[in-house]
């Protein structure tokens, strides 16, 4: 209840920046996790009550709602959020014996399967020629074009990270590329702000003793370090630091989806570990790899990786002798 608590303030400023359709989206991915959670645990005769009310299914179809695009259409949130639950979670044995993050292991099914879909974001509103209203949203989601006949393809576009990867391969240089109106002041316009309250919400979990520190601060630690580096000998491959920082999925990541106590490692120098592999793999992704962001990769690779970091980083038992 705590993370959910937590994502409050990034959620309104998606809603600011992006419309009405994010909480069409959360909604809907509400309600299908629920369901589906309830189904599994009468198949599995499990009680449903203490189960459902745990707050664990909302968290991972809000992880999976705000990680997709606002107008995806309800079959795909559908979907990702159904094998979130079904699979990724209930199949391995339900809540603490999932080996990976049920969110992101729904979220990379639909980003291999629906490309297309999962890469086209709505601008934020204030570079909208076509804002949408709540119920050209609904009608968007649901119906795939609004009663004006207005559709999907003529009010979406690429993300920020999406257009500096875009860019860069076709040899722009970053420094004229985050001039355009698509960037604001470190990263891209919205997107920068979204992170920063996902940032405060962390910051929050970490004060309440939800989460340690030690996976966000090695995943952001290692981002920047990787970016500083590359942007030194480097520069016409990617963008600042800072950018790389506070767009895309980057704090959401760090401190929402890689502090999973279930999938992440389990001890204080395995979960450096961990936290410093996400990062790398992430910016890695982002500048080599076939995707604008890595987050979602990230973590599942190094979610395989947690039995092996936790064999070889278990603290020394008290009095114990070498």
């Amino acid at each position: 209840m705590q993370v959910l608590l937590a994502m409050i303030p990034a959620v309104f400023a998606m809603v600011y920046f992006f419309g009405p359709a994010v909480l069409i989206n959360i909604t809907l991915a509400l309600a299908v996790a629920l369901a589906s959670e309830a189904v599994m645990l009468k198949i599995r005769k499990r009680p449903v009550k203490p189960f459902i009310t745990d707050g664990s299914a909302a968290v991972t179809a809000i992880l999976l709602a705000v990680a997709i695009p606002p107008l995806a259409p309800w079959w795909l949130t559908t979907i990702g959020v159904m094998f979130a639950i079904v699979f990724a979670k209930h199949l391995y044995g339900g809540l603490g014996y999932n080996p990976f993050n049920p969110a992101m292991v729904g979220y990379v099914l639909l980003l291999v399967s629906f490309p297309l879909e999962m890469t086209t974001w709505l601008p934020v509103i204030s570079l909208s020629e076509n804002p949408v209203d709540f119920m050209s949203a609904f009608q968007l989601i649901f119906h795939g074009e609004t009663s004006s006949g207005l559709a999907m393809d003529t009010v979406s576009g690429a993300t920020p990270l999406d257009a500096m990867k875009t860019q860069i391969g076709q040899q722009i240089l970053p420094e004229y590329i985050v001039n355009q109106n698509l960037f604001g002041i470190f990263g891209g316009l919205g997107w920068e702000w979204i992170n920063v309250w996902f940032a405060v919400g962390g910051l929050y979990l970490i004060y309440r003793r939800v989460i340690n520190w030690h996976v966000p601060l090695a995943m952001l630690a290692t981002i920047f370090v990787f970016s500083s580096i590359t942007a030194i000998f480097a520069p016409e491959t990617t963008g600042s630091p800072l950018f790389h920082l506070v767009s895309g999925g980057t704090m959401i990541g760090a401190f929402f989806i890689a502090t999973d106590p279930v999938s992440g490692s389990t001890t204080v120098k395995g979960r450096i570990v961990f936290g410093a592999g996400v990062g790398a793999l992430t910016y890695i992704i982002r500048i080599w790899g076939g995707y604008p962001d890595g987050v979602a990769f990230a973590v599942l690779l190094m979610n395989m990786a947690v039995p092996l970091i936790d064999y070889y980083t278990q603290p020394k038992v008290y009095g114990a002798v070498k």
